[in-house]
């Protein structure tokens, strides 16, 4: 190949020093093409590793696979992202099986199956949501409503009475339990089921003083609740309540935590009860209604709200009471079977000791008033104005927390009363007694 540097230039003209060409033209000497050593050179192959492996062939799939994929796509998309993640999910998945998502002027609209839970597979072995112990109850749980006729008008007329209030299916052959107090001096009792089943109920028997009440109703199909250990409890456990508050609201759940246990409570008609406090909302118609445990066993039986001047309308809120299943079962049981209500039962009449005797450093309790003759304080050595101060070594406090305490006791059990007696301390043993009084 000619040089084109040299047809430019005249050799005979070059100086006798050498001219060193322009550094551009060593650019321009190896451009447009190669030096002749180059191109000669063979072109090494490629090494083995650099050999590209051949591309995969792409399967197909079908739409049922796809649709699979998808969907789990959806739901990490929708996880991670929220509400974002899950419309563009439905987008996704809406390609594939016909189901769109609705924009209505910009407000998103979700799709999704309904929440269906599946009460045949609920047991008292698995602690529950309360949605679940809501849809696991709420055909066991009624709505009461009663009427009588009371005395009280002009000229001493008689006027008629309502009451409303809750209760609980206690048997699948038609027993209900409430209290008292709902159906007290009532006439015409009413019960209203979940489905809207209005049945009349018959008062089979009572304890006053323990609030507690028996109605039996005909029906088919009840559903009964499931008994709890009341025992079993701690403060702070969740509880839920199903009633009837304000004798509008049927079949309400409300809320809450076991505040407090065993306390002592002087009830408005003069009884003392040992009660569960919680602070589960308990209004006017709750009444008589179930409270459950976490595992939909009913634990309690609601009945009182704790009043600041003793009515019923002027409440402190959040401090409401149940009585305990554990203490009413034998009554209920009682009642049922026998047709009356058995107590444990000691035969003495008691008072707190009051603040004149506590200022002169006499101790505080229990003390008697009364002793009946042959009862079983009186067989055991219990005497009018002994002040009893601990019962089997736990102090007490005054007459209510003795009554609390006795009716703990099964009959035929030995006690051992603390007693203060002119100055001196005595040690009393009693064995309990039973007092059956008839249920109506």
């Amino acid at each position: 190949m000619d040089n084109e540097f040299e047809k430019e230039i005249n050799p005979e003209q070059l100086p006798e020093e050498p001219v060193t060409p322009p550094e551009e033209d060593t650019t321009y000497r190896y451009k447009p093409e190669p030096m002749p050593e180059y191109v000669a050179r063979p072109t090494p192959e490629p090494a083995p590793r650099y050999n590209p492996a051949p591309a995969p062939q792409k399967k197909k799939r079908g739409n049922g696979k796809r649709i699979i994929a998808l969907c789990l796509l959806c739901a990490v998309i929708g996880g991670i992202c929220g509400i974002g993640g899950t419309v563009l999910g439905l987008r996704l998945l809406s390609r594939h099986t016909g189901k769109t998502t609705e924009y209505i002027a910009g407000v998103l609209q979700g799709q999704r199956e309904n929440t269906v839970i599946k009460i045949e597979e609920i047991d008292t072995s698995k602690l529950l949501t309360p949605a679940e112990v809501y849809a696991a109850n709420v055909n066991s749980t009624v709505s009461i409503n009663a009427t009588g006729k009371v005395t009280g008008g002009y000229w001493g007329s008689s006027q008629t009475a309502a009451s409303a209030g809750s209760g609980f299916i206690f048997s699948g052959d038609g027993y209900v339990v409430t209290n008292h107090h709902v159906i007290e001096n009532m006439d015409t009792i009413t019960v209203t089921l979940y489905d809207k089943r209005e049945l009349p109920a018959t008062l089979i028997g009572y304890d006053e003083s323990n609030d507690v009440a028996v109605l039996k109703v005909e029906g088919k199909n009840l559903t009964p609740v499931v008994l709890g250990d009341s025992d079993n409890l701690n403060v702070g456990d969740n509880v839920v309540a199903i009633g009837n508050p304000l004798g509008e609201l049927s079949f309400t759940l409300t809320a809450g935590y076991i505040s407090a246990k065993d306390r002592t409570i002087q009830m408005s008609g003069g009884g003392v009860m040992t009660l569960l406090q919680t602070d589960c909302p308990i209004n006017s118609g709750n009444s008589g209604g179930a409270l459950f445990n976490m595992y939909g066993e009913v634990i309690g039986i609601t009945n009182a709200k704790y009043s600041n001047n003793g009515s019923s309308e002027a409440s402190i809120d959040n401090i409401g009471f149940a009585i305990p299943m554990n203490q009413v079962k034998q009554i209920v049981s009682a009642i049922i079977e026998k047709g009356v209500v058995t107590k444990p039962y000691i035969g003495v009449t008691v008072t707190p000791v009051s603040e004149q005797l506590l200022i002169m450093g006499i101790p505080e309790g229990a003390l008697i008033t009364e002793v009946t003759p042959d009862a079983p304080a009186a067989v055991g050595g219990l005497r009018i104005n002994d002040i009893i101060t601990h019962v089997n070594g736990e102090a007490i406090k005054d007459n209510a927390e003795l009554v609390a305490k006795v009716g703990a006791f099964a009959p035929g059990e030995s006690v051992e009363f603390t007693v203060y007696r002119r100055g001196n301390t005595v040690k009393v043993t009693v064995v309990i007694g039973e007092k059956i009084q008839p249920a109506s």
